[in-house]
């Protein structure tokens, strides 16, 4: 059994996170003088770093599949005209590899060497399908391999594969193109009238609380089914919740847009970042800009 080596810990990365956590984590001390907030700076940034690269991580090894996707119905054109000039399996495979196609050159070059060296084809072309790690090339290599063993003709099978998976690429961007004004529409609820009504929540409570403290008690014997009194839930409570509720709620959303988007959920983590600043930067302006108008108006 063959295990799998586990990558090494990226000490550059781990280095700038400890300096910006102390950095920052000192700066959040000075501010609040508050050991508590120190403490829970010190966990809660190293724990956003690694949130950060790790999602850094999964886009960039997506953007690569899709990359590789995108250039496979060309390997496979341009390995059947090379099938049909003459030349041998391995052969044409390692012809095929242009550095147009990288990242997929190498995984050419790869799989035509381990033909070469007389590992079966269909081996061969499963242990490349496994490298690359995506579920469409897995999907045509299979069904590659099943007409090779049905003894069909290769050069005329994998041509036809590069159409059909043409023709998907075609279908799934026009399906993308149909969906745009439901992304147009999340994307807007998630990260400025979501935001908005937050903030208004927050100004409300604020305003409730100032008029409310402001009233005399007056001594009632009428039985009305609600009565005037103070705000028991604090503006900070509602400010805390609203900016803990936000951020869950743009991270579901992410997901979405991706799943809807792209047809994955891992899509959607590149919008995170834009959705949480726009959406927190809203939160906070909508509140000045309530609080100045009511503040005009009573």
């Amino acid at each position: 059994m063959i295990r799998k080596k586990r990558k090494p810990l990226n000490k550059k990365r781990i280095s700038i996170a400890f300096i910006i956590t102390i950095f920052l984590s000192t700066i959040i001390y000075f501010i609040y003088s508050n050991l508590i907030s120190f403490g829970i700076a010190l966990i809660a940034i190293p724990i956003l770093f690694f949130i950060y690269f790790y999602i850094k991580d999964i886009l960039k090894k997506t953007e690569r599949i899709k990359k590789i996707e995108g250039i496979f119905p060309d390997f496979l054109q341009l390995m059947s005209s090379n099938l049909r000039a003459g030349m041998t399996i391995d052969r044409a495979m390692l012809l095929s590899s242009r550095p147009e196609f990288a990242p997929l050159d190498a995984e050419i070059i790869q799989t035509g060497k381990d033909i070469a060296t007389g590992k079966d084809i269909g081996s061969s072309l499963m242990a490349m399908s496994k490298r690359i790690n995506s579920p469409k090339i897995n999907k045509t290599i299979l069904l590659i391999i099943s007409g090779i063993k049905a003894g069909g003709d290769i050069a005329i099978l994998l041509e036809e594969t590069a159409v059909s998976m043409r023709e998907r690429g075609f279908v799934e961007k026009k399906a993308a193109s149909n969906v745009l004004m439901y992304v147009i529409f999340i994307f807007l609820a998630v990260s400025i009238f979501a935001p908005a009504l937050f903030s208004l929540s927050v100004i409300l409570v604020k305003v409730l609380t100032s008029i409310l403290s402001g009233l005399p008690e007056i001594e009632s014997t009428a039985s009305l089914p609600f009565s005037l009194s103070k705000v028991s839930v604090s503006v900070n409570f509602i400010k805390y919740f609203s900016l803990i509720f936000m951020i869950v709620i743009d991270v579901f959303a992410s997901l979405i847009l991706g799943l809807v988007s792209k047809g994955e959920e891992k899509e959607g983590l590149r919008f995170l970042p834009i959705i949480l600043v726009l959406s927190i930067t809203i939160f906070f302006i909508a509140q000045i800009f309530i609080e100045r108008f009511l503040t005009g108006i009573l």
